[in-house]
């Protein structure tokens, strides 16, 4: 406890360096599935590339790919960017998916009905079918969330500072409280995260609240 109280510039360095290796590639892989997403609901052919192509992705060890891109983009080792991009690609893995699921489970009914009243298909994509798809989303966000808070601390092994370095440290100089205090942290964000992201999910579908 004493070792926590006396470090807590250190771990409030290292919370908001994860806070910024979690945030960007949750909000890129949302952003970036919806097309995607709408694709592959769209195509049975794309459907079943990205459920192979996400599983492939899964199968390549996150410190194999933090050390793999830089020579790909042209990063240095140490740079966040890394970690970023990797993150990113692991979320759109899951999301992709979550996105194309959610778009199919929207009742065929609404859509016929917003089609008989004029609804283009366009029109009908932006104001019926992804509002009532986005709860859904939203909850595999909340997977993916969870999923990038986890592996962003193996960017700890190749330098990129996050709560991650907590656990080589005390690895490294055999120092449990330091490993708990990282687990501590990393769990903490793991719940902050999905907490907003709950919040969110019921700003967006307050029908859910009323019936739930």
């Amino acid at each position: 406890m004493n070792w926590i109280v006396g470090n807590q510039d250190l771990l409030i360095r290292l919370t908001l360096a994860h806070i910024n290796l979690v945030w960007p590639p949750v909000v890129l892989s949302f952003i970036l599935a919806l097309p995607l997403g709408a694709w592959a609901q769209r195509s049975q052919r794309m459907n079943q590339s990205l459920i192979i192509g996400s599983g492939l992705l899964y199968a390549i060890p996150s410190l194999a790919l933090f050390v793999v891109l830089p020579t790909v983009i042209g990063t240095s080792i140490l740079s966040p960017l890394n970690v970023i991009i990797a993150m990113t690609l692991y979320g759109l893995a899951l999301q992709v998916r979550n996105t194309a699921d959610a778009l199919q489970s929207v009742d065929r009914s609404v859509l016929a009905a917003a089609q008989a009243m004029g609804y283009s298909n366009r029109h009908r994509w932006w104001a019926v079918q992804l509002p009532l798809a986005l709860p859904e989303m939203l909850t595999g966000l909340r997977v993916v969330s969870a999923s990038t808070i986890s592996l962003v601390s193996v960017g700890a092994l190749i330098g990129v500072e996050s709560l991650g370095t907590l656990f080589t440290n005390g690895f490294n100089r055999a120092f449990p409280t330091e490993v708990a205090a990282g687990v501590i942290g990393t769990v903490v964000l793991a719940v902050l995260f999905d907490v907003i992201l709950l919040a969110l999910t019921r700003v967006v579908a307050p029908w859910r609240r009323k019936h739930g």
